[in-house]
């Protein structure tokens, strides 16, 4: 695999496995692709029409199907992460072999919690959940500690059922900080300061 190659991964609603493929740009932009789960569950598949790549998720979080709609740029440079409308939750991870098969382990994770929680409760995980908001409140304390690239300070919180959503008040910039595995609050606890992508 040359370091240009793509790598797709999404968990197959049939078995619940991690499903990962590799193909490089050359077939990502002459030919569609399909990536199958092993247990003929499941089959993700990528179209490109010359300008766009329109692109159909299995989901192992919903059990449906997501089309999401990307540019080559996205697809072929950098990582992309694609949401479950249903859920909120990155479903799909599409970028280099490492970076993919990182975020494929803690989509696991997330998928088990759900399937082991046979409880309705308000957070897939409340300690981790509790700890975040605790982490986020300390972030918010400091000087600029959130802050929009727009250039406002000021944002409201939007708490979902295994993530933060943080929004500038002025733009409705959204940044999503993930609230459900140790990672995710490892991960938060790095940062000093946060900030929200403005929208132009």
């Amino acid at each position: 695999m040359n370091e240009e190659s793509r790598a797709f991964g999404y968990l197959c609603p049939e078995c619940g496995k991690a499903v990962t493929g590799v193909r490089d740009p050359f077939t990502l932009a002459t030919s569609d692709a399909a990536i199958a789960c092993e247990c003929g569950g499941a089959v993700l598949r990528t179209r490109y029409d010359g300008s766009r790549y329109r692109i159909s998720v299995p989901c192992g979080l919903c059990g449906g199907t997501h089309t999401a709609v990307c540019t080559p740029e996205q697809i072929l440079r950098g990582a992309v992460a694609l949401a479950c409308t249903k859920t909120g939750q990155f479903s799909c991870f599409i970028g280099p072999a490492g970076t993919v098969e990182r975020q494929m382990k803690e989509l696991s994770i997330l998928a088990e919690k759900e399937r082991q929680d046979g409880r309705e409760t308000a957070f897939l995980d409340n300690v981790i959940m509790y700890e975040v908001l605790s982490e986020l409140k300390e972030i918010a304390a400091r000087p600029d500690g959130i802050t929009c690239r727009c250039g406002s300070r000021d944002w409201k919180m939007q708490i979902r059922r295994s993530a933060v959503d943080l929004i500038c008040a002025d733009c409705g910039g959204r940044l999503r900080v993930p609230a459900a595995t140790d990672r995710d609050l490892d991960d938060l606890c790095c940062h000093l300061r946060l900030v929200i992508p403005g929208r132009v």
